[in-house]
C-alpha cells in the first residue's frame, strides 16, 4: 500500500468514527424522548412490574434497541480517537479508548433487560391464579433490574476513566491541545465521581450525570474528528 493510500485509509476511520459517535449521541437523546413520550409512569405495587408488561413490551423492546445501537454507535469514535493519538501519545491513547471501549460493553451487556423480563411475564400469565407467590415473582422481577443495573454502573464509572486518560493524551498534541484535552479531562472526572456515588448509593439518581457526560463527549469529539478527517484529506491531496 503506498503512503497516499495509508494516509487516505486513516482519514476514512477518523471520517467513520465522528459520524459514528455522532449518531450515537443522538440515538441516545432519541431514547430520553422516548421513554418520557411512550412510558407509562412506574406502577405503585412491585407486582404490578409484572402485570403490565405485556401492555408495553414492544415500548421496551423499541426503547433497548435504541438503547443498544446507541451505545454500539459509540464504540468505533473511541477507535477513531485512537487512531488519531497513538503517533504522538501511544501509552494514554490506547488504554484511554481501549477502558472507554470496555465501559460501553458493559452498558452493552445491560441493555436487554426485556428478554429476562419477558420469560418471568409468561410465567405469570400462563400459571394459574395462586399457581405461584406474586411476590417472590415481584422480587425475582427487580432481581434482574439489579444485575442489569450493576453492569450499568460499571460503564458508568469505568468510560469516564478512559476520557480522563484520553484527555491526558490529547493534551500536548496539535490536533486537539490543552481545550479539548481539558473538556476530555473534566468530563471524565464528573462521571467518574458521579458514578462512584451511584455505585456507593444505588438509589441516587446521580448516575445520570455520567450518562449525560458520555453523550456530551460523543457530540464535542466526533464533529472534531469528522473536520480533522476532512482537513487531513485535503492536506496530503495538496501535497500529492
Amino acid at each position: 500500500m503506498t503512503d497516499l493510500k495509508h494516509r487516505e485509509q486513516e482519514c476514512s476511520v477518523l471520517r467513520w468514527g465522528g459520524l459514528s459517535g455522532i449518531s450515537g449521541a443522538v440515538l441516545a437523546i432519541l431514547v430520553m424522548v422516548f421513554v418520557i413520550i411512550f412510558l407509562p409512569a412506574e406502577p405503585s405495587k412491585l407486582i404490578e412490574w409484572v402485570s403490565r408488561f405485556p401492555d408495553i413490551k414492544v415500548i421496551r423492546f423499541i426503547e433497548n434497541l435504541m438503547y443498544l445501537s446507541a451505545l454500539l454507535f459509540m464504540v468505533p469514535l473511541f477507535l477513531a480517537l485512537f487512531q488519531a493519538l497513538k503517533r504522538t501519545n501511544l501509552a494514554p491513547s490506547l488504554f484511554g479508548s481501549t477502558l472507554s471501549i470496555i465501559g460501553l460493553v458493559s452498558m452493552i451487556v445491560s441493555s436487554t433487560p426485556h428478554t429476562a423480563h419477558h420469560k418471568i411475564s409468561n410465567l405469570y400469565e400462563t400459571l394459574a391464579p395462586g399457581a405461584v407467590d406474586q411476590s417472590a415473582m415481584a422480587i425475582q422481577w427487580q432481581a434482574i433490574w439489579g444485575i442489569t443495573d450493576m453492569m450499568l454502573y460499571i460503564g458508568f464509572f469505568i468510560v469516564p476513566i478512559g476520557f480522563v486518560l484520553l484527555g491526558i493524551a490529547m493534551y500536548n498534541t496539535p490536533t486537539f491541545g490543552k481545550g479539548f484535552g481539558s473538556v476530555s479531562l473534566v468530563l471524565g472526572l464528573l462521571g467518574t465521581i458521579a458514578a462512584l456515588i451511584q455505585i456507593i448509593d444505588p438509589s441516587s439518581p446521580i448516575g445520570a450525570i455520567s450518562y449525560l457526560s458520555i453523550i456530551l463527549y460523543c457530540f464535542i469529539f466526533s464533529p472534531k474528528l469528522y473536520r480533522v478527517s476532512k482537513q487531513t484529506w485535503h492536506l496530503i491531496h495538496k501535497e500529492n
